[in-house]
Formats: structure tokens, sequence, C-alpha cells
């Protein structure tokens, strides 16, 4: 019989009715075990057509097992007439096989009334195929109060239909006695709880019961089982046993077993054979392995059959596969291909493609198009469509809304939008605010949330205390660590300051270093800093071509000291120029001075 998925068993002894298969010519090893199976055949026969209501039962049950119907069928009947329950159970399992649905039950229901287990499933299962599921409950609760492992397994995913609790119960039963079907769904069951515990213990313990029913399942052969457990291991870093499960599932045909068996090579650094197991399970409908497969050529520059397994993907039913066209295209320069392949993602509900379609549009100037879709993917739960937002928000000087989004970004732990909260904090006045975005961007990895933390703590930093016999004494303090972080990520300003920091320690080398790195990157108080310190050092000429490069970039006082050195040689000309543009850049009190300097070469030039 083969009920809803089930297979009934022969002669209740749990071996499973198998169609006739042979192959005209054995092999060696077969030969022995048919001999035996003959010559049990022909005792069991003899016996039989001795009147051994037993021997019956049995040679029905072994024709039966062999796909002999027509010669199983008397003697079943005969052992049944002379009250025989397995006999009575097996003929109702000939006759299902024959279509005669209803009469097999009917032998079922005198079998299991005699005691069988096995035709009480087998009739429960009838009467559940019928739609009669009080009638089914009952026949599969006797089953399985009898010990009868598949009454208990069938009971469960009845109950379990139902929604009733009592479920869990028989599905445990049915795995504590060797069903791998159950124990891969009380793991699926213990696991689905395990998430929903959000405190204490109980979803660790959960969690290691549910990787034991995995294990068990999968040592018999579940090849579901053996990819979660795989799953659960990878997770946990045991990689080379998750790679084993992996593995075993895959080669029993699961396909996102191959799939993932590929990334664990992948991130081995074995490409070759990663791509030859997704390829496996792309060949078997695994869109994400296709999507691999597409990244992988992608990589090379094979950009055609990137683009083949990224329609394959698609073709599977995976959205990733249309959103990496789309990327694919945008590389290419193919806008409108791009543009295509995005809208069809964020269509289906890709947050990313969503976002992407809204940069591609808004940088064609359609803002109008692009804010939906911004929105769009924001709500599914992008961190960049929500921070895109409070740009498109702050552009239009919508700071209230802009902030909003930010701080939506910045809570998903998007670093550029908490720099912007803790700068839009700073300026509200509210520095303890500011100061917890600023680190949690600054941990993120920016250097101007990290300037500006250091900023923030330098202000309120107390002065340095004093030695003893009157010496500063210099602590390294917190602000002087950001300092640092900043400026060894490249950010100028940092630079300049830890330059300073080192230059009030007496560290001239230091100091020396960091102002020529902040200069050379294009900073106008580095030049003008390293200036002065090689000016202290004796080295003015040099000194003159950093004041040079400070001044050219805007610097005022840069172009006083360079009015000041072309005086100081005698060369007025060149010094009233310089301090002429000293006096347009300003500020106030250079302007002033330069002012002066000026009106007395002028004067000495007129002389």
């Amino acid at each position: 019989m083969d009920v809803m998925g089930d297979k009934a068993t022969l002669f209740e002894t749990g071996r499973f009715v198998q169609p006739s298969s042979r192959e005209d010519t054995d092999t060696p090893d077969e030969t022995g075990e048919i001999a035996d199976e003959a010559a049990e055949e022909l005792r069991q026969r003899l016996a039989a057509e001795a009147g051994d209501v037993e021997a019956m039962s049995v040679l029905g049950a072994m024709l039966l097992r062999r796909g002999d119907l027509d010669g199983a069928e008397p003697h079943l009947r005969a052992a049944t007439a002379a009250g025989d329950r397995a006999a009575a159970n097996n003929l109702g399992v000939l006759l299902h096989q024959r279509g005669y649905a209803d009469e097999a039950a009917g032998w079922w229901r005198i079998a299991a009334v005699a005691g069988s287990a096995a035709a009480a499933h087998a009739l429960g299962r009838h009467h559940r195929e019928r739609g009669d599921e009080p009638a089914a409950e009952y026949w599969l609760r006797q089953s399985a109060e009898q010990g009868h492992t598949l009454g208990a397994y069938a009971l469960a995913d009845l109950l379990e239909h139902r929604g009733d609790a009592g479920a869990e119960k028989w599905i445990r039963v049915a795995a504590e006695r060797g069903h791998r079907e159950a124990a891969y769904r009380l793991a699926r069951a213990l696991d689905r709880r395990a998430a929903q515990e959000t405190e204490g213990d109980n979803g660790v313990a959960l969690l290691e019961e549910a990787e034991q029913w995995y294990r068990q399942a999968a040592a018999r052969g579940h090849r579901r089982a053996a990819l979660h457990l795989g799953t659960i291991l990878e997770k946990r870093g045991e990689l080379k046993e998750a790679g084993r499960w992996y593995l075993t599932s895959a080669k029993d045909g699961e396909a996102r077993a191959a799939c993932a068996l590929g990334f664990l090579l992948r991130d081995a650094g074995d490409t070759e054979n990663a791509a030859v197991w997704w390829l496996r399970a792309a060949q078997d409908g695994d869109g994400n392995a296709a999507n691999a497969l597409g990244a992988l050529h992608a990589e090379r520059g094979e950009t055609q059959t990137a683009e083949r397994w990224y329609r394959a993907a698609m073709d599977a039913g995976d959205v990733n596969g249309a959103y990496n066209l789309g990327l694919l295209c945008a590389e290419q320069g193919r806008t409108p291909q791009a543009e295509q392949w995005y809208r069809r993602a964020a269509y289906a509900g890709h947050r990313e493609a969503a976002n992407a379609l809204a940069i591609l549009l808004l940088r064609a100037g359609d803002e109008t198009g692009a804010e939906p879709w911004f929105s769009k993917a924001a709500e599914a739960g992008s961190v960049d469509a929500a921070f895109n937002l409070g740009i498109l928000h702050a552009g239009r000087g919508e700071e209230r809304a802009a902030l909003r989004w930010y701080e939506r970004a910045a809570a998903a732990g998007h670093t550029e939008a908490a720099l912007q909260v803790g700068m839009a904090r700073l300026r509200d006045g509210d520095e303890q605010e500011a100061e917890r975005h600023l680190r949690c961007a600054a941990g993120g990895g920016s250097a101007e949330a990290a300037y500006r933390l250091a900023t923030v703590l330098d202000a309120r930093r107390p002065p340095e205390p004093a030695h003893e016999l009157g010496e500063p004494v210099h602590r390294r303090s917190e602000c002087e660590e950001w300092y640092e972080r900043a400026a060894s990520q490249g950010h100028r300003r940092a630079q300049v300051r830890v330059g300073m920091l080192a230059a009030a320690r007496g560290d001239v080398v230091e100091a020396a270093r960091w102002y020529r790195e902040a200069a050379e990157a294009g900073s106008r108080n580095g030049a003008f800093n390293l200036g002065l310190l090689l000016a202290r050092e004796g080295s003015e000429p040099e000194a003159a071509v950093w004041w040079t490069r400070a001044a050219d970039a805007g610097h005022g006082r840069a172009a006083l000291r360079l009015a000041l050195v072309y005086a100081r040689r005698g060369e007025l000309a060149e010094g009233q120029r310089w301090a002429d543009r000293a006096v347009a850049l300003g500020p106030a009190s250079v302007a002033e001075r330069a002012a002066r300097l000026r009106d007395a070469l002028r004067q000495e030039l007129s002389a």
C-alpha cells in the first residue's frame, strides 16, 4: 500500500512492499540469497498445502512482497478465513494495490479489531484519505498506542494539520522509535520555538535538542536534516563537519546543500570545486547557486556567461537574478536595461533593487520618480535607502525630515547616518546625544566622526596638571586617540591637530611628519604649520615653499609670512605683492598687519 506518502508493512514485520524488479542475470553475491528464498518459499508452500495457516499467511506475504498478486491472493484469503490477522492486513494491502480501496478497508478493519496495529494504521490512513478525520484519528490512535511507529507518525501528522497541541507528543514518540521524518519534523518544531525565545537559556536548550534530532534524522539518511545540521555547524564555525553533512545531503540530491557546500568551498579559496557544486545545484533549479555562478563569471569578466546564469536564477524564481542583471547592465553603461531589471526586481519586492532604481532615476534628474522608490526600499528595511532619503530631504532644506531618516538608518548601524545625526545634535546643543552617535560612527570607521568626537572631548578636557617642579606632565587623553585614528585614516584637519599636539609636547619630528602628510594632501593649515616648524629649525627657504603653497590655497597668515620674508631679503616689490594678498585674504588682524607692512614697503619703494 502507498497511501499519503507512507508505505504499508507486510506480515507486521516492518518490511516494506517492494515491486518486482529482478534483472535477468543475478550477481554472484545474490545467488545464495535467492536460493535461500526459493528454499524458504518451497518449505512454506508445502506447509500451506498441508493446511498450515501460518504458512499460508507467510507464503502470501512473500508472494505479495515479490509483486505476484495473483499467486498471493488465494493464500492470504485462506489464511484470513482461518482467522490470521496478519493475513487480513496483507489482504487489505493487496486489494488496495488492485484498486479496491473499500474492500481493502473492510479487511483492515477485521485485522485492526483483532489487534493488528499495522492494519489500524492502514485503516486510519484510508479514512483520512476519504476526509473522515474523526475515524482516521480513532484508528491511528489505536495503532500509535499499540506501539506502531508509522501509526504514531501518521497520528501526529493529522493532529498537526488540525493545529492540535498533542501533535508534538506523537511526533516525539515516532522519532524515538526511529522514524527519520518524525525526527526531522521534531527538530524543525524545536528550531522554530527556539527562534521565538527572546530571554533565558530555554532557547539555547531548544537549539541543542533540535541539533540532536537533526543528527538522528541525518544519520538515517534524511537529506534535509543533513542540510540543516550543516547550517548549524557552519554558524558555529565547525566548518569541516558542516562540509561533511552538506556533502552527504548534496550527494542525496539536495540542491540547497550543494549550493551551501559551494559557498563553503569558495570561502576556503577553492573556487573551482565551488563552481562544480553550484553548477550541480543550479541545474537542479537552485536560484541562489545560479546567482553565485553568475557572480563568479562576472568577476572573471565573462559577462555573457554571467548574464546567462543570472537569467537562470530569475527563471528559478530568485528575484536576486533580476537585481544582479541590473547591476551587470549598470556596470556596462547599459542604463535603460539596468533600469528595466531594477524595476522588475523592485516590483517583486527586492528592496536593494528599489534603492538602486531610485539612485538611477535621481542621477538622471528624476527626483520625483526616485523618492517613492527610496521610500519603498526604506520601509522594506533598506538602510541605504533610509540614508538616501535623509540626503534627499537635506538637499531641499527639510532638516527635520532628513534627521528622521538619518536616525532610522543610524539605528540600523549606518555609519554615515550616525555621523549626520551626531552633527545635527551638536548644532542643537545636545552634546550627550551627539557624542553617542559620533562614537557609533567613529567606531564604524568614519574618519570625520572620529575627528568631531575628538573635538567634543577636547573641548571639555581639563588643563594639563603641573609637575611638582612646575613642568607640565603630558598624559595621553582619549581625544588624542580619536584625533590619531582620524589622522591615520587620512583626515587632514586631524593630521594638523595631531601635529600640533606633538609640537606642544616638543616632538618636532612627529609634528613635522603629520604636518607634511596633511600639507601633501592639500591642507593649507598643514602647509602653514610645517613652514613655521621649518623656520624655527632654521630652514626658512623650505618654509617659504610651504607658505607659498598655503598662501596660494588662500591662507592669509602664510601670505603675511611671505611678505615679511621677502621684505627682510630686500625684495620689496615681491614683499608688497604678498602683503596685498594677505590684506585680501584676512582675517581682520592679519589684514591690519599686512596693510601696515604694505604701506611701509610702498613708502620705501617710492623713497
